[in-house]
């Protein structure tokens, strides 16, 4: 950290993160072995464990104690019925917050072929959910141009109150992703997507799934970058943090926190955060 304003931003980054894990059966107790209460989880949609497990999955760690956030995965959604089901089932759970993305349905299964179909059947519902996050895509999107989905944020904003950031694992490219949609006028808090400490092997089988364009397509076409983040010393996420740290502490950038990706890996995320946010706080201490 250059000074002490640096670190006390990243200390309360830490302190404030969220963690995203896949919906499987065994995921709601590793979460209450490593994972304090009250921390905020959001549940992925996996087109392979159907999306009633993220629902399934949120509304267990909401009774536990958690701030649980599903994933509403547009194209996996049959029918406005469904989606009525869905959002009783949430807010009856006491859940207030939801995250919308397309999704990777091809052909999608029901109306909604992009996330602002949906959107706008939520806000028709008297907006049920206080906050809901929508997905930004520094690294490009393997299917749509990277202008369309700044514009799909600028669509969005009157029915979403925060955008989350996919996995980038290059602070030059984020940074110039940030500057562009400001530019733009997108002006919704940003939440930054980046991976925890997990092993390589994982992150590598798992990326495909959540990660980078959501995608295993992005993955065929960038080998040399995830070749980078295999190899030893390729990804750092401490590093990568202190990298971008001078543009996410700007007030214009209007960064509100990180949303770690654990792959399922919620103890070594857990231990992770823990370990960097106490060594910033005796540095805070010592000064």
């Amino acid at each position: 950290m250059r000074n002490r304003s640096e670190a006390a931003f990243v200390r309360e980054l830490l302190e404030s993160a969220r963690y995203e894990i896949l919906p499987t059966k065994s995921i709601s107790e590793q979460v209450l072995q490593h994972v304090p209460l009250g921390r905020t989880l959001t549940v992925t949609a996996s087109m392979s464990l159907g999306l009633g497990a993220t629902v399934d999955v949120a509304e267990s760690l909401q009774r536990m104690g958690y701030r649980a956030v599903p994933h509403l995965a547009a194209r996996m959604i049959g029918s406005r019925a469904e989606l009525e089901e869905i959002v009783a089932r949430l807010v009856a759970a006491g859940i207030d917050s939801v995250f919308v993305p397309a999704g990777d349905a091809t052909p999608p299964t029901g109306p909604y072929a992009s996330s602002l179909d949906l959107l706008r059947d939520l806000s028709a519902m008297a907006a049920p959910f206080r906050h809901v996050g929508i997905a930004g895509y520094p690294e490009s999107h393997p299917t749509i141009h990277d202008d369309i989905t700044i514009q799909a944020m600028w669509d969005k904003r009157d029915y979403a109150t925060h955008v989350v950031s996919n996995l980038c694992f290059d602070p030059a490219v984020l940074t110039s992703w940030v500057h562009r949609i400001r530019t733009r006028g997108t002006t919704m808090p940003l939440l930054i997507g980046m991976p925890g400490r997990v092993e390589r092997a994982k992150l590598l089988s798992m990326a495909g799934k959540i990660g980078v364009g959501e995608s295993t397509r992005f993955l065929a076409k960038n080998k040399s970058t995830f070749a980078r983040i295999a190899t030893p010393g390729g990804y750092n996420p401490q590093r990568f943090i202190e990298r971008i740290t001078p543009l996410i502490a700007q007030p214009q950038a209007n960064v509100e926190g990180l949303h770690i990706f654990t792959f399922n890996q919620v103890a070594a995320t857990e231990q992770w955060r823990r370990q960097w946010a106490a060594r910033l706080e005796g540095l805070a201490v010592a000064r």
